[in-house]
């Protein structure tokens, strides 16, 4: 199983919508380096490198990297149907959950790759204006960007890093959703049209207040809110695991 996940770990960085992914996400962060309107949209003037690693997370879980995730999960099945090589791996001695929790594993990780190559480029883009200690904030901790006082390199990372943790954690229902609607119609297009309008969907139905607290879409922003995460993180797993229980059942089912 192990040497299963590892090969589609390579296929699936091997997707355009993955290279494409990685190369948005090293680039993003210099972009908000360099981008002179930051005081204008945000009031801020940068004090440190480590606010503009969180500027590129907080740009990009607007909608980019929730996106990409959508796109690399739904690929990473439509590709298969695309070149005709997904009935050849199933004339292996292999079961299709078998094949399937494979690609499951490797869009699940996916999300973290794709933080962490953010969080490099946030990293190498922020050096010019410096790591060490500053007054203000990381933006995703008390007060802001405008902070409670001196902030420490190591309190910073520490803050960084649960933020992008969080948002890993997010992105994980996303993945399973896109490939659950992947299994369903064994396109790219359509399995991220509909991944992408489920959670449009999801959002209108905070007009119903009794179903806020158990939307998916409820808990996007929880990298900004750690205080949520006693709730929203459990949910989150809920998700993650129906998603993923009901795009095995539908593959098991599916005529290929």
């Amino acid at each position: 199983m192990l040497r299963l996940v590892l090969l589609e770990l390579f296929k699936l960085f091997r997707l355009r919508s993955v290279v494409l992914g990685f190369a948005f996400a090293l680039l993003l962060p210099f972009l908000w380096a360099l981008a002179p309107g930051l005081k204008e949209v945000y009031g801020l003037v940068l004090a440190s490198g480590w606010q503009v690693v969180a500027l590129s997370l907080l740009a990009g879980m607007e909608f980019l990297f929730p996106f990409l995730v959508v796109m690399a999960a739904s690929e990473s099945l439509g590709s298969e149907v695309a070149q005709g090589t997904l009935k050849s791996l199933l004339l292996r001695p292999l079961s299709r959950t078998q094949l399937l929790l494979a690609k499951l594993m490797a869009v699940l990780l996916y999300p973290f790759v794709l933080l962490g190559a953010s969080f490099l480029g946030g990293v190498v883009a922020g050096l010019p204006h410096g790591l060490g200690p500053f007054f203000g904030g990381t933006g995703l901790g008390e007060g802001g960007f405008a902070g409670a006082g001196l902030l420490t390199p190591k309190e910073a990372l520490l803050e960084l890093l649960r933020a992008h943790l969080l948002a890993g954690a997010v992105l994980l229902p996303v993945a399973a959703l896109a490939l659950l609607f992947g299994v369903l119609f064994l396109s790219t297009a359509a399995g991220a049209l509909a991944a992408v309008a489920t959670l449009l969907l999801m959002r209108l139905l905070v007009a119903f207040p009794a179903l806020k607290p158990f939307l998916l879409t409820t808990y996007l922003d929880l990298h900004l809110r750690p205080q949520a995460a006693a709730l929203g993180l459990p949910l989150l797993l809920v998700y993650t695991l129906g998603f993923a229980l009901l795009a095995v059942l539908a593959f098991e089912r599916k005529d290929l």
